[in-house]
This record gives structure tokens, sequence and C-alpha cells, in this order.
């Protein structure tokens, strides 16, 4: 039906645009003709005037407002009455003199002009009115569709956190929520404010619309789903009324949960490529989330993977006050993964080692890979699922998910170097952080206004780490480098421009060079007095593929 819209109003600017073209080239085309046949005299000069004077060319003279027109056999010619002398010409050939009557030509031209706008006026205006009629045909069209949508219907979720593995720190900040959505009244009784909006950001394939779910499963609560892409409709005003429909919905058969899923479709920070449709949508949005109390009974649940495009009345106290940051499984959560999808499915399968071999596989890819397992041992006739099954498939599902990660063994040692680095310099400087993993390093926001320069210097220190740390060890620069050296240079050069914390007042490029290579030197400095700490941080993180601040912190306190 979308596309039917599209095709329709696609087709309406092309016809109107080629009738008021046509229109245009009627009118240019009279009016060049009217133009040329009005006056066709070509104009000539004094000497071109004697030239046919002397060669006795010139049958006529007629005198014709402000021009004399001299009549040939062959052509016809006007010059202005000064630049000849008449009292020459018209001794010697005939005279005619005719009325200036050019007014009524200019007259004429004039109205033939208004009569041709006139007329592409009515065509455009007709035009617009059949537009609109069309349009408020389409919106009765989407308003009966909207009315019979199953979408804004209540589901009831069977899953519960016994289908989700992997989450242990995601359940545990949603157990509140859960409890609250059980027995609302008891928190209404003690005046306990909880947030009215939660947004779970992680990367695609790590389960957030399962999580949701799953809350909505085990608080037994009626669950409204929507995509962030289903409020934005062709006409403004339709998604704000689905918008307002939706939360209408959900309070009437409060305690509830709204999950609207990739929340970054309508949510986008507004001013930048302007929609008037989905600026509406988001409107309506933040209208309604202003509009009911906690004690309510309904919670919001977002998911998006871009939290840095949504707006930020979006984010602001009062809407989305938690946020969850569900981060690729590590190696625990892995294996826990694997043997809930593997439970019922007859199986030999060395859950370990697979989970060892899908590093960067997120939960999606997973369920895909024991699927596709599964398959391959049927096609080779077998009763179990084995470990090379697996093996068999791994090449074929990462094909298809070119952004997840597959260390070879090398690999593995040079990034547990890298991560591990920046682990331990972040811990001795007190940059927090929730855990480090040998795939990525999730740093917490900065809530605080005001920072000070240490804490900048510290983040930048923290992002060269890594790369400083495989070079002594391997006296060789890698390419897993790149994205935190440019965050480095690109922080370098907001402390010496934008937070002008440079020691001169006039700034100039070389002082972040300055600040760069002193900063590489404290680096290198600690990382020599911390060199046996690393190499233990190491080989936890090939062991559990993560670390947190107080696991590095303990194996600080065992070496120094």
């Amino acid at each position: 039906m979308l596309e039917m819209k599209h095709k329709f109003n696609a087709n309406i600017p092309i016809a109107k645009n080629m009738r008021i073209i046509i229109g245009l080239l009627v009118v240019l085309i009279v009016l060049l003709i009217f133009g040329i046949v009005r006056d066709g005299d070509t104009l000539i000069t004094h000497k071109q005037a004697n030239t046919l004077y002397v060669e006795d060319k010139i049958t006529k003279v007629i005198i014709d407002g402000d021009f004399i027109r001299l009549k040939t056999e062959a052509d016809s010619y006007k010059i202005y009455k000064g630049a000849i002398n008449k009292t020459a010409f018209f001794q010697k050939y005939p005279v005619e003199v005719i009325e200036d009557n050019s007014y009524l030509l200019d007259i004429f031209y004039f109205l033939f002009l208004m009569l041709g706008f006139g007329f592409l006026y009515r065509m455009m205006q007709q035009n617009k009115k059949q537009q609109e009629e069309r349009e408020q045909k389409m919106i009765k069209v989407e308003e009966k569709e909207l009315g019979s949508n199953d979408t804004v219907e209540a589901l009831r979720s069977k899953v519960t956190f016994a289908d989700v593995a992997g989450i242990h720190d995601v359940k545990e900040e949603l157990e509140e929520i859960i409890d609250f959505l059980k027995e609302p009244k008891k928190y209404r009784d003690l005046d306990i404010r909880l947030p009215k909006g939660v947004l779970l950001v992680g990367p695609p394939g790590v389960g957030k619309t399962l999580i949701s779910k799953a809350v909505a499963g085990e608080a037994n609560v009626p669950f409204f789903y929507q995509s962030g892409a289903s409020f934005v409709h062709i006409y403004v005003g339709m998604g704000a009324k689905r918008v307002s429909e939706l939360f209408q919905k959900a309070k009437e058969m409060a305690p509830s949960i709204i999950f609207i899923d990739e929340i970054d479709a309508v949510g986008k920070s507004r001013g930048e490529f302007r929609n008037d449709e989905r600026e509406a949508t988001l409107n309506q949005l933040l209208t309604e989330m202003d509009g009911f109390e906690e004690s309510e009974g309904v919670i919001i649940i977002g998911a998006t993977n871009k939290i840095e495009m949504l707006d930020e009345a979006l984010l602001r106290a009062g809407r989305f006050d938690r946020r969850i940051h569900i981060s690729l499984p590590d190696l625990p959560d892995r294996i826990k993964i694997l043997e809930l999808y593997l439970k019922n499915k007859p199986n030999m399968v060395n859950i370990e080692e697979v989970a060892h071999m899908t590093v960067g596989f997120n939960a999606a890819a997973l369920d895909t890979l024991t699927n596709e397992a599964a398959l391959h041992a049927m096609r080779l006739k077998g009763t179990m699922i084995e470990t090379s099954d697996f093996e068999a498939v791994k090449d074929k599902v990462l094909l298809g998910k070119r952004k997840l990660l597959s260390f070879s063994k090398e690999e593995r040692e040079i990034q547990a170097i890298y991560q591990g680095a920046k682990a331990l310099v972040a811990t001795w400087l007190d940059v927090d952080f929730d855990k480090i993993s040998i795939v990525n390093t999730p740093f917490l926001t900065q809530e605080q206004e005001i920072l000070s320069k240490s804490e900048l210097l510290a983040r930048i220190k923290v992002y060269l780490a890594g790369s400083l740390a495989t070079q002594k060890r391997y006296k060789e620069q890698f390419t897993n480098a790149s994205t935190d050296i440019a965050q480095a240079k690109a922080l370098i050069s907001k402390v010496i421009y934008e937070y002008a914390m440079a020691d001169d007042f006039i700034v100039t490029p070389q002082q972040e060079e300055v600040l760069l290579r002193e900063s590489v030197a404290e680096v290198k400095t600690l990382l020599e007095t911390l060199d046996g700490a690393l190499t233990e941080v190491k080989g936890h993180i090939l062991s559990h593929e993560t670390i947190k601040p107080d696991e590095c912190r303990d194996i600080l306190r065992e070496i120094f």
C-alpha cells in the first residue's frame, strides 16, 4: 500500500509540471511570433540609407512615428528620422504618412500577456485543487488503515529472562522496572518515582527487542510494540495521531509497556535535514511523555544503536532517564547463549570451544550459527550436532556478518595486549569504564559539565596506551589503533582550541604536536612501570575476554 502511495504521489507532480511547461512554451512561442510579425523591417544606418538613395533603389518613403521606412522592390528598411536628410528623400520619392497607432499594438501586446498568464494561473489552480482532492482521499484511506491496524493492539509476551542468556547486568538494572509493573501500589504508597523511559543502547543483534519482551513477560503486563519507522507517514499529522492513540491505549491498559524499536527513526535531532512529519511526530512523543505521571504504570522502552543521533529533548531528565548499554557478548555470555540455543537440540558440542571461536558474534549471529550447524549435521545424516558442524558453517555465517570480528590466535594475543594496556592505564589514571573486552572499550559517558585539563589528558593517554603497548611488545604498529589515535587527536584539538587550555593565549598547530608528544612520553614511562601487570591483564583477557576495574586493581595490588 505504501509503495502504491509513493508511486501515485510521484506521478502527480510530473503530470502537473508537464502541463505547465507546455503552457509556458506555447505562450513564449506566440509572443515571439507576435514580436516578429509586429515589426519585420531591418534597421539600417545613415550610410546604408545614402547607398539606397544613390543607387535609386527606393520606391516609397513612409513616415511612421519616430521612424522613416524605406521601401524597395525587394525589401523594406527603417531608419530614425534624424539620421537622414529628409528634404532630399521627400523631394525625390513619394511620401506616405502613417498615423501613430503603436500604442494600440502595445495595449494588445499587454492584454495578450495577461491572457497567457491568466491561462497558466487557472491551470495551476486546477492542478492544486485536484492534488488536494487526491490527498484527502489518500488520508481517508490511511486513517481507515490506522483505525483497523492491529499493531496498536496490546500483545502478551511469553518470553521471560529464562529465554534470554548472557545479559546478567542488564537483568539487574531491569528488576526494579519489573517489580514496579507487578506491584505499582507499593511504589505509589512510598512516593517512589521510577523512570518514565528506559533506553536500550547497543549494536544490532544483541537482543534489545527480546529483552523488552522478557520484561513484559516477567511482569505479565500488556506489551505495545512499535517500530520508529512506522510513525513516519507521508502526510503531516498521521504519525503524531498514531503516537497519541498508542499512549491512550497504553494508559487504558496500565500497567503496560510501550516498546519503540529503532527510536532514532523518529527521534533524530531536529534542524538537520528538516522533515515536518517526523518533527511533528517527535513533538507529539515528547508531549505524551510529559503528559503522564510515573505512577500511572506505563513504562516506555526505546531501542537504538545510534544514540548520538537522538534529539537532546528526548534524552533530557524526565523522559528516558535510564540508559542501559548492551555490548557484544563476552566469552561467559556466549557460553550461556549457546547453552540456551542447544538446550533442546541433541548435541555433543564442546560449547566452550565454540564460544572461543566466535569472538565478536552477537546473540543473533550465534542463533544463526547454531541453526546452520544443525542443518549441516542433518545434511550429513547425523543424529547429533557436533563441534565440527560449527566449524564447517562458521565462515558461511561470517560472510553475511562482515562487521563481526573473528580473531586468529595471533590476533587475539595482539588485541589482548592492546585492550589490556588501555584497561591498566584507565585504572591507574582513574578514567571510568564499566568493562573492557577484547573487542570494544565502552567508556562511561562523562556526566559532569565541567572537566579539568588533567581529566581530559588522562582520557587522551588511555586512547594512546594500546598502540604504544603493542609497539613496545612487537616493535610494530597495527591497524587496530586507528580509531583510538583519531579520538586522541580530536580530543587534543578540543583541549587546545575549544577549551582554550593551551599554555599560551595565542595557539598554534605546533602546540597540538607538543601536547601529543608529551602524552606519548608519559604513557611510555607508565607502561614501563606497569609491564608486569600488563602480562597478567593480558592473560586475564585471553581467558575471560573482558576485564573490569576491580579486577585490574586486584592485579595492580598483587604486583605493587
